[in-house]
């Protein structure tokens, strides 16, 4: 492999970026089991499909089933989103292993609560960011 080959391969990989992009606020605030919002308030069922419009949201199926980490507070006049990932029970849903994302509280039905306790907090750009 030549010099030249070698350098525009180093230069090629140092410029490597990462493309996040800053969405609108959902909300100014947010309500949560723990000050990082890491902890499950409840898991629900999904009743009915939810088509993401963008890449904050995730997509749901009628009946799968998700965790809830947190639960946007809303503006008057706004919709009531909450945050959570897909319970993965099985290879079909694999792909969304580990994704967190929002969704309308209208599309899902508690079904467990894991806690009681819960903080209020103020969310952050990094709340609402897509990459």
């Amino acid at each position: 492999m030549g010099y030249p080959l070698v350098i525009l391969l180093c230069v090629g990989l140092l410029h490597q970026t990462t493309r996040a992009v800053h969405m609108d606020k959902l909300a100014d605030q947010k309500i949560c089991g723990d000050a990082e919002c890491s902890y499950v308030l409840f898991m629900a069922t999904v009743s009915d499909d939810f088509i993401s419009p963008d890449c904050r949201f995730l997509n749901l199926r009628k009946g799968q089933v998700v965790y809830v980490y947190s639960k946007l507070i809303a503006a008057e006049g706004a919709g009531v989103f909450w945050s959570g990932s897909v319970c993965i029970y099985s290879e079909r849903y694999v792909d969304q292993m580990g994704i967190i994302g929002y969704f309308p509280a209208t599309v899902v039905k508690e079904t467990q609560r894991f806690t009681e306790n819960t903080v209020k907090i103020q969310t952050t750009d990094m709340d609402f960011y897509c990459d």
